[in-house]
């Protein structure tokens, strides 16, 4: 699944795309992000569901999930799972 990472920039109230990557066989996208990089403030994943399960030959009624979350300590360890199928979604914040 395709993913992009976006940080909000708080002076212009604009999301700044940061990096784009695609989930593995397992359903993960190591490295989307290099800790130097990572800092404290807010961020939007965006996930293409709907190219997704056009890839599978089904439909679906999100087009795409986007979710925004806050870091105020970026040197922990984030983990960001998003819980999927046609119709429904879930997530959290992973450790």
């Amino acid at each position: 699944m395709a993913i992009s990472l976006h940080r909000l920039d708080p002076q212009m109230t604009l999301w700044n795309l940061i990096t784009v990557g695609t989930t593995n066989k397992d359903g993960r996208c190591p490295g989307l992000i290099t800790s130097d990089a990572f800092t404290p403030g807010t961020y939007k994943m965006r996930f293409e569901t709907g190219q997704y399960w056009e890839s599978l030959e089904q439909d679906s009624f999100y087009p795409y999930v986007e979710i925004v979350f806050t870091i105020t300590d970026a040197d922990q360890k984030f983990h960001l799972p998003l819980l999927l199928s046609r119709y429904s979604y879930s997530t959290y914040r992973g450790s």
